[in-house]
């Protein structure tokens, strides 16, 4: 019995022993998969840290990048204005040979039709026999068949042969009288341009200061941004030259010396450019455009025609006494040839020069307008006084349509392109045709121009890419003498398009020696079209007063998630909001004058605003759209959930003009800068990307931007 019973014992022990081992086993692998799943939690962990540590290293590394960049063009400008006066006397001297133009124009090209049309071969039409030959019938029945179609093609090929031969010959008639017309027109040129040397050559004043006028607005030693106007008279017994010559504004010289990132607070900071600084580069850049404009007279002036120039500086401003606008003499000096060609302009300091080598005079406090006594004024020559640059240069807005088309042909043709108008009717929307003959950049350039005083629509930019694609062109140009808004520059964006606004025009007209102006100031009220008879401004006629909200764009707002959101809108100065009636959210709808209204249900949208670009107050230069999280609807949600977000341009048809990506939101934050539209030079509003987020909401950020929150 013992043995039987310790038989039995041995295998329940065995059997405790196994259950032990697996339970042990199991244990170990229930172990061995806990430490692999922390394991792997911690690598993804350690992965999203990286992730997010890269996503901020990039977002800081773009941010310093841009602050180099702002800085690197802020320091490239301080150069080309304190090499102003060195890199204009290396400019090549104007001559009497550029006012003349060539007598030739653009070869005959009739293209497909220099090419005649391909007679038949008749052995292209001789029967197939197969293997086993045809028979006598069948192989007479193939021939008469050949024989047929040949017969048929070779007179079909004889008629478009004649056709082409009748295109051609219209082509080249039509060719031969434009030829005609050109060198036609470039004689009368010359022959004018002649008249005026000959008038030159005698001293008459009107002559001399045509020709003066000319070579100071061909001159290209004056950087983007400098005004080109001047008021002259001739004293031909003292073979003296009297001019007034516009001076740039104390803006010129830039008031930002850097810029810098500052990581913690997400933001870029201005740095000031020392006031000190600031008023001396302005002196010396007063001092180095008279100057300037000394050395371009005399080495304009191979004959010796002027004996001396007297050369006032002025800048616009009002006469506080009066309230009405003055000229303000920042600068003058009387230089003799002789004294003047002593001088080395490349190496001299410009501010001695001027006052001490020349005797000249220089406003010692010119950014506050201290007046200095000119010299001689056009005026007290008597004669004739004759102003360029001003109110006597032709009013875009007004100029005859057919001739501000070859206004802009002419400055086509001035840029070193070829360019003709194209006929009135039938022009498949091209108003100009250009050929520019660059190698790599060249190529048919179609242009339209728009004689608008309210923003370009951007209908009109759809409507240039569509014919720049129909006509095989590599590049499109619209040219206006108004400004385009966000959806046209949204929609060129990326495309072979060049939008030139109405102040970029002016500056390209001075810039190769043309004239012309935007009526006798930058309009900066809505107004009827220029041109009623052959364009519509879809937007003219718009109230833009506090009792009717002004039309304009859509701004549509879209994201993924199901985070509740608040989108609002700020019309700043800076980065200061002109007034809190003018922070547009739920409990102030719009602005005073109506020119920002949030909208609702304005599907498929998110959230939308209406905004009147070109009607927003004169003292703005910014719109600032953020988001930040509904407290109400989730009072614990956070920016995380904000994804894949983008705002949509939208006409007020509902066609959609572009989209605009931007930043998503990151945990913790409950309010976001998304963007903002800034104002250009021109005038034209362009996107800049934000991504400023901020952990206390909405309250937080607007207080950032001036608004006392109680």
């Amino acid at each position: 019995m013992s043995r039987r019973s310790n038989g039995l014992v041995a295998v329940w022990a065995e059997a405790q022993r196994q259950q032990q081992r697996r339970q042990e086993a199991q244990r170990r692998a229930d172990g061995q998969a806990r430490r692999d799943q922390e394991r792997q939690q911690r690598d993804t962990e350690r992965a999203m840290a990286r992730m997010q540590r890269e996503r901020r290293d990039a977002y800081r590394q773009q941010r310093e990048a841009d602050a180099r960049r702002r800085t690197d063009e802020l320091e490239a400008r301080m150069a080309e204005l304190s090499g102003l006066l060195a890199d204009g006397c290396r400019a090549p001297a104007f001559t009497a040979a550029a006012l003349r133009r060539p007598e030739q124009v653009e070869a005959f090209a009739p293209g497909r039709l220099a090419v005649p049309v391909p007679m038949p071969d008749p052995a292209a039409y001789q029967p197939q026999a197969t293997g086993w030959g045809l028979g006598g019938a069948r192989r007479a029945q193939a021939q008469e068949e050949a024989r047929t179609r040949y017969e048929y093609d070779w007179h079909a090929a004889q008629a478009a042969e004649a056709q082409r031969r009748r295109q051609l010959e219209d082509y080249r008639r039509q060719y031969d009288q434009w030829a005609a017309g050109q060198l036609a027109d470039v004689r009368s040129h010359n022959a004018a341009v002649g008249e005026l040397l000959t008038g030159l050559r005698d001293g008459d004043p009107d002559a001399v200061v045509a020709y003066f006028s000319a070579a100071l607005y061909a001159a290209t030693g004056r950087p983007e941004g400098f005004p080109r106007r001047v008021r002259a008279a001739y004293d031909p017994a003292a073979r003296q030259l009297v001019l007034d010559w516009e001076l740039p504004g104390y803006d010129i010289v830039p008031a930002v010396r850097s810029v810098r990132y500052m990581y913690a607070a997400d933001q870029d900071k201005d740095v000031a450019r020392p006031v000190t600084q600031r008023r001396s580069a302005y002196r010396d850049v007063l001092a180095q455009s008279v100057l300037l404009v000394v050395h371009d007279l005399f080495a304009a002036d191979p004959s010796r025609t002027l004996g001396s120039v007297v050369v006032n500086g002025f800048v616009d401003d009002v006469d506080p006494a009066t309230g009405r606008p003055a000229q303000v003499c920042l600068a003058t000096v009387t230089a003799s040839r002789e004294a003047f060609e002593e001088l080395h302009l490349a190496q001299v300091s410009a501010v001695d020069c001027l006052t001490d080598a020349l005797g000249g005079r220089l406003s010692a406090r010119p950014e506050q307008r201290t007046a200095v006594r000119p010299a001689r004024r056009p005026g007290d020559v008597g004669g004739g006084v004759v102003t360029h640059g001003g109110a006597e240069e032709p009013d875009l807005f007004t100029m005859d349509p057919i001739a501000f088309e070859g206004l802009v042909a002419e400055l086509f043709r001035a840029m070193g392109m070829q360019a003709v108008t194209t006929q009135r009717s039938g022009d498949g929307g091209v108003d100009v045709d250009a050929l520019d003959s660059d190698p790599i950049r060249g190529g048919k350039i179609i242009v339209q121009v728009k004689r608008y005083r309210n923003t370009v629509p951007p209908t009109a930019v759809r409507d240039l890419f569509g014919t720049v694609q129909s006509e095989g062109a590599n590049k499109g140009v619209l040219v206006t003498t108004s400004r385009f808004g966000p959806g046209a520059h949204a929609f060129a964006n990326g495309k072979p398009l060049t939008l030139v606004s109405g102040p970029e025009l002016v500056e390209l007209l001075a810039r190769h020696g043309l004239r012309g102006r935007l009526g006798d100031a930058v309009p900066t009220q809505r107004q009827a079209p220029a041109e009623e008879e052959t364009e519509t401004d879809p937007e003219a006629g718009r109230a833009a007063d506090g009792e009717q909200d002004a039309a304009g764009s859509v701004l549509g707002m879209n994201w993924s998630g199901s985070v509740s959101l608040d989108v609002c809108a700020l019309v700043c100065r800076g980065e200061r909001v002109l007034s809190d009636d003018h922070f547009v959210f739920y409990n102030n709808p719009r602005t005073p004058d109506g020119t920002v209204r949030m909208l609702s249900g304005f599907a498929p949208d998110r959230a939308a605003m209406q905004v009147a670009f070109d009607a927003l107050p004169a003292t703005a230069d910014r719109l600032v759209l953020v988001a930040a999280i509904d407290p109400e609807t989730d009072p614990h949600a956070d920016l995380s959930g904000f994804t894949d977000a983008r705002i949509r341009l939208v006409d007020e048809s509902g066609t959609e003009l572009g989209q605009l990506e931007v930043s998503d939101g990151r945990s913790g934050e409950t309010a976001l800068v998304l963007g903002s539209f800034r104002r250009r030079a021109n005038g034209d509003w362009d996107f800049v990307l934000g991504g400023k987020g901020y952990e206390g909401g909405l309250e937080a950020l607007v207080q950032e931007y001036g608004i006392e929150v109680a």
